[in-house]
C-alpha cells in the first residue's frame, strides 16, 4: 500500500464576501486570520487509487466537483468516481456559488478555485509512497451542543471552562475518529472525523479562517513538521459548537480555546492510534435526486404574495427585510422553474469510499445525529464515518421529530439551495447510504 499527502492554498482575496449566518449580509473580509486550504490523501493499493480531499470552504457545488475530478482524472488516471471532494463547512469562509443570498460569489476566485483543489489532488497523488494506517477512537466532549433540543448558553463564561458539557451530550458527538498513516515512523498526514458546525464565529466577524476544525488541523501541522491534516465532516445538521453568534471580540476568543480543544483531542488521537490492517480499497459512486413536497406553482405564488406583502411593511426592520427578500428572490426563481417545465428538485450523488475497516459515507445533505447513529448501527462494518459535506452542498436531512417541528433546518435552508422542502430526506438518505455500504462490502 502506498500513501500520498498534500495541500494548496486555496485563501480568496480579502474583500471576497464569506458566506453563512444569514441572506443578504454583505460580509465582506477584512483580513485573512488564518489561511484556507485543500488537504488532499491518495491511497493506492493491488493497482487501485482513491483520492480524498478536504476543502476549507462552506461547500462546493457538484458543479465544481466534477470539474475538480476531470482536472485530476486527466493528470492521474485515478477514476472520477474514486475522487471525494469534501468541504469542512466553515462559515468564515467565501461564497462557492451554492447558496441564494448567502453570499455574492467572487468570479474571479470562483473559476480558479476548482484547479487549486485539483492541484492538491496531483500532488498528493505524486507524493505516494510505502505507508501504514493507523486508527484511534478518542473522547470529543465539551465542543459541541444539540441546538434543536438544548439551549446555547448565554454567555461565554461556562463553555470556556475546559470541564464544561452539555446536558444533553448524547445528543451530540462524544468521540472523534482519528486516522494517522506513517512511513518508518514519521508522520505523513492525518483524517480526523468530527459533527459539529464551524459556527464559532458570527454575524458581525469578517476574518478569514477555517473555524475550530481549520485552525486545529493547522496547529498540529505546525507541531509535526511536514504532515498534512484532513478533516472530514460528520453528522452536524443539529450540533452547533457550545459558542455561537456572540460578538466578534468573544467570538475570535473563543475561536482560539475551542480550536485548542479540538487540537488536543486530534493529538490525543496521533498519539494513541493503533496501526490497521488494510487489506483493500474500494470505491462508489452513485446519483440521487431527493424528493421534494408536492407544493404546485399557486402554492409558490401564494407564497411570493405573502412575502412581497411584507416587505411593504412600514415598520420593517433592515435585518428582516434581508430575510424576505431572501424568500421573494428564492420564490421567484422556483416560480420561473415551474414555468418553464424545469424540474426543482436538485440531481446530486452519494459516494462511499472503503479503506479496509474503514468506511466513509458521504453526501451533500447536513445529516443530524439520529440519521447518523441509525446509519451506523445497520452498516456492515466495523468503523463506519457518516460524513455531510460530501461533492456538493444541499441543506438538510433532519429527523423526523425536527421536521414535524418546522423551522430553520426543514423549511428555511431548502429555498437557500434553492428548492423547496424535501418530503422524507432523512428515510431516503438513510436507505441510500446503507445500499452503498452494502456495495462496499
Amino acid at each position: 500500500m502506498r500513501v500520498g499527502f498534500a495541500k494548496c492554498d486555496i485563501t480568496p482575496p480579502v474583500g471576497v464576501e464569506l458566506s453563512g449566518f444569514g441572506p443578504y449580509m454583505g460580509r465582506k473580509s477584512i483580513a485573512v486570520r488564518d489561511r484556507l486550504w485543500a488537504r488532499a490523501m491518495a491511497v493506492e493499493q493491488n493497482g487501485q487509487r482513491i483520492v480524498i480531499v478536504s476543502c476549507d470552504l462552506v461547500s462546493t457545488t457538484l458543479e465544481m466537483t466534477h470539474h475538480v475530478r476531470e482536472m485530476v482524472t486527466e493528470q492521474t488516471g485515478v477514476t472520477e468516481d474514486a475522487i471525494m471532494v469534501a468541504s469542512t463547512h466553515t462559515h468564515s469562509g467565501p461564497a462557492t456559488g451554492s447558496y441564494v443570498g448567502w453570499g455574492e460569489v467572487d468570479e474571479t476566485y470562483i473559476k480558479t478555485l476548482p484547479t487549486l483543489i485539483a492541484k492538491a489532488c496531483i500532488d498528493a497523488c505524486d507524493h505516494l509512497q510505502g505507508a501504514e494506517f493507523f486508527h484511534a477512537l478518542v473522547p470529543c466532549e465539551g465542543i459541541g451542543i444539540n441546538r434543536e433540543y438544548e439551549a446555547a448558553p448565554l454567555s461565554m463564561d461556562e463553555p470556556l471552562k475546559e470541564d464544561w458539557r452539555p446536558r444533553r451530550p448524547q445528543l451530540t458527538d462524544t468521540t472523534c475518529h482519528v486516522i494517522s498513516v506513517r512511513a518508518q515512523g514519521k508522520l505523513l498526514g492525518f483524517v480526523s472525523y468530527f459533527g459539529c458546525h464551524p459556527v464559532v464565529c458570527c454575524e458581525d466577524t469578517h476574518h478569514i479562517h477555517g473555524d475550530f476544525c481549520g485552525v486545529a488541523n493547522n496547529q498540529i501541522q505546525e507541531d509535526h513538521p511536514g504532515s498534512v491534516g484532513l478533516f472530514l465532516q460528520g453528522a452536524h445538521g443539529d450540533v452547533n459548537t457550545c459558542i455561537a453568534h456572540m460578538q466578534e471580540e468573544q467570538s475570535l476568543i473563543a475561536l482560539d480555546s475551542i480550536a485548542r480543544r479540538y487540537a488536543r483531542v486530534l493529538q490525543e488521537g496521533i498519539e494513541q492510534a493503533k496501526p490497521i490492517a488494510v487489506d483493500r480499497i474500494e470505491y462508489c459512486t452513485r446519483p440521487i435526486t431527493f424528493s421534494l413536497k408536492d407544493w404546485g406553482l399557486k402554492k409558490l405564488q401564494k407564497m411570493l404574495l405573502e412575502n412581497e406583502e411584507k416587505l411593504r411593511a412600514s415598520d420593517l426592520a433592515a435585518t428582516t427585510a434581508n430575510d424576505i427578500s431572501f424568500y421573494v428572490t428564492s420564490l421567484e426563481r422556483l416560480i420561473a422553474k415551474v414555468k418553464a417545465g424545469h424540474p426543482i428538485a436538485k440531481p446530486t450523488e452519494i459516494q462511499g469510499i472503503r479503506i479496509g475497516p474503514l468506511v466513509v459515507l458521504g453526501s451533500g445533505l447536513e445529516a443530524s445525529q439520529a440519521i447518523k447513529n441509525d446509519i451506523v448501527s445497520k452498516a456492515a462494518g466495523p468503523t463506519t464515518l457518516v460524513a455531510s459535506m460530501i461533492n456538493d452542498g444541499l441543506g438538510y436531512a433532519v429527523d423526523k421529530a425536527v421536521a414535524d417541528r418546522g423551522g430553520y433546518a426543514a423549511q428555511t435552508a431548502p429555498f437557500i439551495c434553492g428548492m423547496i422542502p424535501y418530503s422524507n430526506a432523512a428515510e431516503e438518505l438513510t436507505d441510500a447510504l446503507l445500499d452503498l455500504d452494502q456495495a462496499l462490502h
